[in-house]
């Protein structure tokens, strides 16, 4: 076994005894025996993302690669960019697996088509959720629908219960609009919160979310209009692990569904066995619409019920999971007497949001991408990891055009070829299996100078994982003979996507200017 340089692991792990962790961690840059940073981006390098899902990762790559970026000084570095999927149609970067297809008929484009007006209200932490992922990543507003963001405080933690007042409010001025015929709003709070380590603080963000349903139930069925409240993936329902360490990621768990309509629905109830993709069937029955035929999801109201209401509001929990009573789940530990009393009331369900049955791998837990996706899509839409996942599987990866053009240019030119993301087998953002694919890759093809960038981010990890997983890259690519770990930043600075620019600055830095602490190898 060759030797392994273990110069960055022990860097982070360092870090971790100043008080540091992963989502914030200060940037490490490896440096040479002068002293000076190694492993920069320069002009004409090479460069393959390997991030999944894309909407934080728009910001760094617009800064490494569009000549006119307005935001920061940048150089004029040229890079030979490719991205392991599309992150943005307009970005001038190579994509290796692009969009199989425009995902079309989703629930905004049928509600669109039908001639009624729509809302989305989200605050700027989940509005690309509720305005790209939930119409099937489609940017542009449907016809008649309209959007509106509040902005997320920049530090919630000092703010659990965020800006849901202001969705609140923004909900509550449309639904006293006959003509708005279907709302989304998305209560941000407990996913957010729920990635913190801070158990009252989660507390509030829960309570925080129960009011509002409260208040936007009450408001809703003043105006004689039915609410369908359900959520995209669990989060703090199963807060620790056996053990007794917070798990501050999301979960399998499926989450709750509950319809609640003014007056009287006499036999109305809602079916078991449904998924987020019987959300969208649901709410055109609701409705009075008629489910186009892509969409195979199922309506989930059995027996009579609220359909052809003409107006329905859906009130996404992000992030409330449904687990069992106990100490691990924070939710069951808050004090929320308007979902209570909403399902003591109504027709209620559960449905599953993780897995096979949001297009991810088996037993695998659920995300908002994936989440909002299916709410919209009223379908299984196959995501990428599993199309990345078979080609690595049959080997069709290692001669993807894209990536091997890249690899292959890097040895023509005898520039470098970095691989950029995220360093964690967990998280929805990507997998050490694509990096490692790639280290593989860049073996095959004989590139013979390659250099790692990781970005790390305790979300569903152990504590203080990334050093871990940090040491894995070092241990493969001493295994393969290729590439060395050049740099570490949290993904705080790296995936911003609310156009915190001084965050986004802070990665560009360490990428391209070798701005951090230095590490010698």
């Amino acid at each position: 076994m060759p030797e392994i340089d273990r110069a960055m692991s022990e860097a982070v792990r360092a870090a971790y005894l100043e008080g540091q962790e992963e989502e914030r961690l200060e940037p490490l840059v490896r440096v040479g025996g002068d002293g000076r940073p190694v492993g920069r981006f320069g002009r004409g390098d090479a460069v393959i993302f390997y991030d999944l899902r894309g909407e934080r990762e728009v910001e760094l790559t617009a800064a490494l690669v569009e000549p006119a970026f307005p935001h920061f000084e940048t150089e004029p570095l040229r890079l030979q960019l490719a991205t392991l999927i599309e992150y943005d149609r307009d970005l001038p970067v190579q994509v290796a697996f692009p969009p199989i297809e425009e995902l079309r008929e989703t629930l905004g484009e049928v509600v669109s088509q039908a001639g009624l007006r729509q809302l989305r209200v989200a605050e700027s932490e989940k509005a690309i959720h509720v305005g790209y992922f939930l119409a099937g990543k489609r940017q542009e507003p449907f016809a008649g629908e309209q959007r509106i963001t509040p902005q997320s405080p920049a530090e919630p933690l000092a703010e659990p219960e965020m800006r849901a007042s202001e969705v609140v409010a923004a909900v509550e001025a449309a639904l006293a609009d006959p003509a708005v015929a279907f709302i989304v709003a998305n209560l941000a709070n407990i996913d957010v919160i729920g990635h913190i380590e801070d158990r009252n603080a989660v507390l509030r963000a829960v309570e925080a979310v129960d009011a509002a349903v409260g208040r936007l139930a009450e408001a809703a069925h003043r105006e004689g209009v039915v609410v369908l409240v359900t959520a995209d993936h669990g989060t703090v329902e199963r807060w620790l692990y056996p053990e007794g360490t917070i798990d501050t990621g999301h979960t399998d768990s499926p989450v709750p569904c509950i319809l609640s309509a003014p007056g009287a629905w006499p036999g109305a109830t809602l079916r078991g066995g449904g998924s987020l993709v019987d959300v969208a069937p649901t709410i055109l029955d609701l409705l009075g619409l008629e489910a186009p035929a892509t969409m195979t999801g199922r309506t989930l109201v059995a027996g009579p019920g609220p359909r052809g209401a003409r107006r329905v509001l859906l009130v996404v929990c992000d992030g409330w999971g449904y687990a069992p009573t106990g100490p691990a789940n924070l939710i069951s530990q808050a004090r929320t007497p308007a979902m209570d009393r909403l399902a003591a009331a109504h027709p209620h369900t559960l449905l599953a949001a993780s897995g096979e049955a949001v297009g991810l791998p088996s037993g695998t837990v659920g995300n908002s991408e994936a989440g909002h996706l299916h709410l919209g899509a009223g379908r299984v839409v196959p995501a990428d990891r599993v199309r990345i996942a078979a080609a690595i599987a049959d080997g069709s990866f290692f001669a993807n055009p894209v990536l091997r053009g890249t690899a292959e240019a890097a040895r023509a030119s005898g520039r470098p070829l970095h691989l950029l993301g995220i360093v964690s087998f967990f998280s929805s953002h990507g997998s050490l299996d694509h990096l490692f694919a790639l280290l593989e890759l860049a073996r095959r093809v004989g590139v013979p100078e390659v250099w790692v960038h990781g970005l790390l981010g305790r979300r569903g990890e152990r504590p203080q994982s990334g050093a871990h997983y940090v040491g894995l890259i070092e241990e493969q690519a001493a295994a393969l003979g290729v590439g060395q770990v050049a740099s570490v930043i949290g993904r705080y600075w790296a995936l911003d996507r609310e156009h915190h620019w001084d965050r986004v600055r802070r990665a560009y830095d360490l990428l391209v200017r070798g701005v951090g602490r230095a590490v010698r190898g």
